[in-house]
């Protein structure tokens, strides 16, 4: 674990190294090797013992120094890699150029040529999997973690934008006098809604829940991101002149044939991501104490379980808290027990750090934040007090055997080796599964054994108007990847009512 440098220390040094390498620009243009020799900059944060308390964001973003130095490190790769690794192929060294340049405003809006999100994907994308994963910078240092910081300089020129006021709608074609209705609201579902309300069909969301925004409201956490990001843009697609109809449950409150039928829509698309929650299968599960990580976060994002002085949201208090899993929504599960009002926190994984599928960076905010983690061990009984209530887990240790089909090791059962940990809340976070409600209700619409829709290359399911995305096809994914599904549908769509 890293030691946590002060965001004030940070800023310093941002400071320091721009004007080192405003030096060296006014002495003539850099060389790869003066690009390679410019330090990464490190991505402030809050204090941990005390962020650790509080729902503010943890992450604090670049400075305006910091962002022109990070860019700096780009070598402007003629055959661009990190652009092949971005399932919505922004053009990422283009606007790093302008951010290298300090053309903020400029590099935001090349970014939004293919992502209109970008204040959003900077904050909750893998990018060390997707972008810098390819990035030659990384390649050289043979490492992902030191390659150009894409994602924060994709957030930081979101934010510049946002906080300065310069955020301008994209154009909108005329009226083509065709209906789309969207189905839910998430990342992928907002995608659909940009891109064919820009080719100038009439667009109507229609979300579930009160709020707009999808898993970005209800799953992800505010210190992870503020939804006051995610509400400015949904604002600004109700700018664009998309129609938003919220508390709306397609399959309840109307069905996806009658919206195609009764209500004159010309194509749909359904992107209702993956919110049926998966359990461990063992015995205790119905124990008092017992929750899946994404109700616990429902609660808590959505429903403001956190405000207690101002909502009255009921959610359950503990003090020990055990988290099963090892994924981002296991690492927000758990940080959010700490803000809750948990002492201690446990992540049980029963694999090694080196397979944690959760980003190195959340896994490291946990820890400096106060959960532990305890690897190559799992829940195979909850046990309960009396009354019904959680008082312990049972965990049974593991050793890694051969690689399985996911490419990590397996984790083979140790005969003899369960003992007890003393909890009072177990938290679920084993990913989630597709609701079946949508299946259930539209005649001709497949899933597979798993609930996933099943749609072709172009995002089209099996009936003939209606295409599919996100967590809904592929189950539980990332905001960018559901992203990439929605731009490739909306693609689609538009070319069919084009016909």
């Amino acid at each position: 674990m890293a030691e946590h440098i002060s965001a004030e220390k940070l800023a310093e040094i941002g400071k320091q190294e721009y004007e080192k390498l405003q030096t060296k620009l006014a002495a003539g243009e850099l060389s790869p090797k003066d690009r390679m020799a410019i330090p990464q900059q490190v991505m402030p944060s809050g204090e941990p013992l005390i962020r650790a308390r509080q729902m503010t964001e943890v992450a604090l973003g670049y400075t305006k120094e910091q962002a022109i130095v990070e860019a700096n490190r780009c070598l402007q790769c003629k055959n661009q890699p990190c652009v092949s690794g971005c399932p919505v192929n922004v053009p990422i060294p283009q606007f790093i150029e302008q951010v290298a340049k300090g053309e903020f405003k400029k590099a935001v809006d090349i970014i939004k040529t293919t992502n209109l999100l970008p204040a959003i994907c900077g904050r909750v994308c893998p990018q060390e999997k997707q972008c810098q994963g390819q990035c030659t910078v990384g390649k050289i240092y043979k490492s992902a973690e030191k390659a150009v910081s894409i994602g924060r300089l994709e957030r930081f020129v979101a934010d510049y934008e946002r906080n300065n006021n310069l955020t301008t709608a994209p154009a909108v074609a005329p009226s083509t006098g065709k209906k789309v209705a969207i189905i839910g609201s998430g990342p992928a579902g907002l995608t659909v809604a940009a891109d064919t309300r820009r080719a100038g069909h009439d667009v109507t969301v229609f979300e579930a829940f009160h709020k707009e925004g999808g898993v970005m409201v209800y799953g992800i956490p505010e210190f992870r991101l503020p939804k006051s990001i995610v509400a400015n843009e949904v604002e600004n697609l109700k700018k664009m002149g998309v129609h938003f109809e919220t508390n709306f449950l397609v399959g309840r409150t109307y069905t996806l044939e009658q919206l195609l039928k009764e209500k004159g829509f010309d194509a749909a698309f359904v992107g209702t991501g993956a919110g049926l929650p998966k359990f461990l299968g063992i015995p205790g599960e119905n124990l008092i104490g017992v929750v899946s990580a994404n109700e616990y976060l429902t609660r808590a994002n959505l429903m403001k379980a956190y405000m207690a002085d101002k909502a009255d949201t009921p959610t359950y208090m503990a003090k020990t808290v055990c988290v099963s899993g090892g994924g981002n929504v296991a690492m927000d599960a758990a940080r959010m027990a700490y803000r809750l009002g948990a002492e201690k926190v446990y992540i049980l994984y029963r694999r090694t750090r080196d397979e944690l599928p959760a980003r190195r960076e959340e896994v490291e905010h946990a820890e400096e934040e106060g959960v532990e983690f305890k690897f190559l061990e799992s829940p195979v009984e909850i046990i309960g007090d009396e009354t019904g209530h959680v008082k312990a887990v049972k965990l049974v240790s593991f050793e890694l055997g051969e690689p399985d089909a996911s490419g990590r090791r397996r984790p083979v059962k140790i005969e003899g080796s369960e003992h007890e940990l003393p909890c009072d809340a177990l938290i679920v976070a084993l990913g989630n599964g597709s609701n079946p409600l949508m299946v259930k209700t539209t005649p001709g619409l497949n899933a597979d054994e798993k609930g996933h829709i099943i749609v072709d290359e172009k995002q089209l399911t099996s009936h003939a108007k209606v295409w599919a995305g996100g967590d809904i096809v592929l189950g539980a994914a990332t905001v960018i990847l559901a992203m990439g599904e929605g731009r490739k549908a909306a693609a689609a769509i538009n070319e069919y009512l084009a016909k």
